[in-house]
């Protein structure tokens, strides 16, 4: 006994060894919570079973459909949910040249320069307004908040939008729609939060206030910038009413316009009228895919800013 008291910590008998907890463990359950019963947790398992495949059943008909040839959709009368064999011909058609490849590049440019103008713009307001000792930030706070409540309409939107001559030009895609109220006040929140003895200390080494930002805050910030970041992205990805007012030049719709169009059976894409006119490819096929392209780049980004959900959202808007 005293052989195994005095041996090492990696000579001690297996039923002594401290056993790390399992990654994949839940967490431990409060003193006052009771375990759940069988019945609760076959019922929690049912109901989210349900829920995914409320979501992943008419998601699974989309892209299935959109990979079937017209004979097949033709003998399935429609919508094809289980699959015959696979082909890409709507989707080589589509992103071969004409309008939805055109509506894609579109989408894809107004995407990337709304989302960095929209977070250059949100995180240097976000940040003065974080500052107590700012000029003017209380004023600058208070009239924020006001158009959270008061807006003038789209009549007098749309005025000045053709005042500064914006109307079809690709920044009427973006400039109206460029600041979120709502994410400004998330990232002030967040950056309130981070502790102000780092920004003295920045201060004291002689560190101004775009260093502080760019070498403190926003480090730290990754999570809130991250999760906003994506809903503007998701924002302009998915915009099409800004474009069907401030546009007319059908050159220039970005792809949910495109998409809009083809669902509602306005006009078909410049360049597949006459394969679909000969039977070579399906109309409703060619539908499905200009959706499984609107939907795959939110479907792709998602998973990766997941995890910053819950920190960047909870932790900017709560401990605000």
């Amino acid at each position: 006994m005293t052989a195994v008291l005095g041996a090492p910590a990696d000579e001690q008998p297996p039923a002594q060894k401290a056993k790390r907890p399992s990654p994949w463990a839940a967490p431990p359950r409060p003193v006052w919570e009771e375990e759940p019963s069988r019945a609760g947790q076959a019922g929690k398992g049912l109901a989210l079973g349900l829920a995914c495949l409320a979501i992943l059943f008419p998601l699974w008909i989309v892209v299935v459909t959109s990979l079937q040839t017209k004979q097949t959709i033709d003998r399935a009368g429609g919508l094809v949910v289980i699959p015959k064999g696979v082909t890409f011909v709507a989707y080589q058609e589509l992103l071969t040249g004409g309008q939805v490849q055109r509506a894609t590049l579109v989408s894809i440019g107004v995407t990337v320069v709304g989302t960095l103008f929209s977070m250059s713009v949100s995180v240097l307001c976000a940040y003065g307004l974080s500052r107590s000792g700012s000029l003017g930030h209380r004023w600058i706070l208070m009239t924020l908040l006001a158009t959270m409540f008061f807006g003038a309409g789209l009549i007098p939107t749309y005025l000045l939008v053709q005042a500064l001559g914006l109307t079809d030009t690709y920044l009427a895609l973006i400039l109206p729609s460029a600041v979120s109220v709502f994410n400004i006040l998330v990232l002030r929140s967040f950056f309130m939060n981070i502790s102000q003895e780092l920004v003295d200390s920045a201060r004291i080494d002689g560190a101004g206030d775009w260093r502080i930002l760019f070498r403190i805050v926003m480090p730290l910030s990754r999570a809130v910038i991250a999760v906003i970041a994506l809903f503007y992205a998701v924002g302009y990805w998915s915009a099409w009413f800004n474009a069907s007012i401030y546009l007319t030049d059908q050159d220039m719709m970005p792809l949910q316009n495109v998409m809009i169009q083809l669902v509602q059976k306005q006009e078909r894409p410049v360049g597949l009228s006459a394969q679909i006119n000969t039977g070579q490819l399906s109309p409703l096929a060619i539908q499905m895919a200009v959706m499984v392209l609107a939907l795959l780049p939110v479907a792709v980004l998602s998973p990766f800013v997941q995890k910053h959900f819950k920190k960047g959202m909870l932790t900017g808007a709560v401990k605000g």
